[in-house]
């Protein structure tokens, strides 16, 4: 456990630090895709098309600019992170009632006004749903950033796998089902308060 405990922090460590990248970016460009006309599909598609990439493939593809280690993996989890994130925020500001934003409009706020204090509060638990789904994807796919030289998890597994030791497999595999379902389950009970608290 000694030598387990220190693979879990980077692997969590990892995950985090590409989702807050990946929160950034993502809202930002739902955003942009709510905002500007066109730009929309453009994006959706951008960021759909990254998902059909073998996470495999990616890496490997990123690995050629960044090299290896890290980096690689922190991008090409942004990358996989982004889908979820931009189509929330994006389906999340489009479902606002017009009504809402009427009333806002007829107390004089700008488009950005609407935009920061209306339409994202209200769009949040949706955009929170995304970066759930987003988080517990990448517990999962960090795995692979053994494959170029990253740290976490996916040392114990591969190891496992190569020395044909089935105790090793599970001593990777079991922290990263655990992690999966608890990040899930706290986050599901704030999406419900953040969807509680819209209403």
């Amino acid at each position: 456990m000694g030598d387990l405990f220190p693979l879990i922090v980077e692997h969590i460590l990892l995950v985090l630090i590409a989702i807050a990248i990946a929160s950034a970016l993502g809202v930002l460009l739902g955003m942009i895709s709510y905002w500007v006309p066109y730009l929309d599909k453009i994006i959706l598609w951008i960021v759909d098309s990254l998902q059909t990439i073998p996470s495999l493939a990616l890496l490997a593809i990123l690995m050629i600019f960044f090299g290896l280690g890290n980096t690689t993996l922190i991008v090409g989890l942004v990358l996989y992170s982004l889908l979820p994130i931009v189509r929330n925020t994006y389906i999340g500001l489009t479902g606002v009632s017009p009504h809402l934003k009427d009333a806002a409009r007829g107390m004089g706020m700008s488009r950005l006004q609407r935009m920061l204090k209306v339409e994202l509060p209200l769009s949040f638990p949706l955009i929170f749903s995304g970066i759930k789904i987003a988080t517990v994807t990448a517990l999962s796919i960090a795995v692979m950033g053994v494959l170029i030289g990253s740290g976490g998890l996916g040392y114990p597994i591969f190891r496992g796998i190569q020395t044909m030791n089935f105790h090793a497999i599970m001593t990777g595999t079991i922290p990263v089902v655990i992690m999966a379902l608890v990040f899930d389950f706290f986050m599901s009970k704030m999406e419900q308060k953040l969807v509680k608290r819209a209403k």
